[in-house]
């Protein structure tokens, strides 16, 4: 389990250089990636969410693309067509973006929801279907979305069925005062992350790595009292008062995975539960869904999966 501790390490310690003041982020960026999930990062403009995919797929050397999605985007766009060469009087297929190792796909909701079904198939069955035939993603694949929380006007929200899809959705806030300035220190410095193409960042780990962690990762012990904690908590979710969905049997699935990805980076060979709380709210925050009665009384998802916590019984 060191590898995954030592991978760990060099990621947090090599993004905190370029994301200054964003600690949470990039833990649960790094845990999502071992879990093998995709991710929906939720901020607002300017707080460096294109800058952090951009500098987690240098530092593990990924194959990167970025899609930028506006209304007039169309499915093909992302995953490609077939093209009809004249010379050879044969179809000839046209990858898209989505055939990449880490996709960052911006303003995700600014797309229509034809669009943004094009992903499903991909981030579910790591595979893309065009003209009857299927073709494999990377291993490493994955999706990692944007969006503005404020904008609303123009902007198609993501359905249930695919926001289940993410693993984890993230909060990217302002940086503290005294993060804020570091970063005003490290532009003075000369870091500008705009030329980031012409001069990558250095690799600290290959995706190689990444992939192995992953194996390591399956070997963590896991007891039968932390995987009933882990069932009675999704299924407590279905019957809160304020709460119209709860969540689903895959989100089981997400929480287990994302607990043992955090006991890993911690160097534990067994899950506990206060990794499984650990990450709770990135998992749940955008499965559950409040009934109109609670958002009228002021009631938000944080304030639920909190309740939630409190109110079921921790193993021993």
């Amino acid at each position: 389990m060191s590898s995954v501790v030592e991978l760990g390490q060099r990621l947090r310690q090599s993004l905190s250089q370029v994301i200054v003041g964003q600690s949470p982020v990039i833990e649960g960026l790094i845990i999502a990636l071992l879990a093998d999930g995709h991710v929906l990062l939720e901020g607002f403009p300017g707080t460096a969410k294109t800058l952090l995919v951009k500098a987690l797929a240098q530092r593990i050397a990924a194959k990167f693309s970025r899609v930028q999605l506006t209304p007039d985007v169309l499915p093909s766009d992302i995953v490609g067509t077939s093209i009809y060469d004249l010379d050879t009087r044969r179809f000839t297929l046209r990858q898209g973006p989505v055939f990449t190792s880490l996709l960052l796909a911006d303003e995700i909701n600014r797309t229509p929801p034809k669009t943004q079904s094009a992903l499903l198939e991909a981030m579910e069955e790591r595979q893309v279907t065009l003209d009857g035939i299927s073709h494999p993603l990377p291993p490493l694949f994955c999706v990692v979305a944007t969006q503005n929380p404020l904008e609303f006007e123009g902007t198609y929200p993501l359905p249930e069925a695919q926001l289940d899809r993410f693993l984890f959705k993230l909060q990217v806030g302002y940086p503290e005062p005294k993060a804020e300035k570091q970063m005003l220190l490290n532009f003075q410095k000369g870091f500008d992350s705009r030329l980031m193409t012409r001069q990558p960042l250095e690799a600290v780990a290959t995706t190689e790595e990444v992939l192995a962690a992953r194996e390591a990762l399956q070997t963590i012990t896991i007891e039968d009292s932390v995987l009933d904690y882990i069932l009675e908590l999704v299924q407590a979710t279905r019957t809160l008062a304020d709460l119209t969905l709860g969540a689903s049997p895959r989100s089981a699935l997400a929480w287990l995975a994302c607990a043992r990805a955090h006991a890993g980076l911690y160097g534990q060979g067994f899950v506990t539960p206060d990794n499984v709380k650990a990450v709770a709210r990135p998992l749940l925050r955008h499965r559950l869904l409040l009934k109109p009665e609670a958002q009228i009384e002021g009631t938000t998802v944080e304030q639920v999966i909190q309740a939630l916590l409190n109110q079921v019984a921790v193993p021993r």
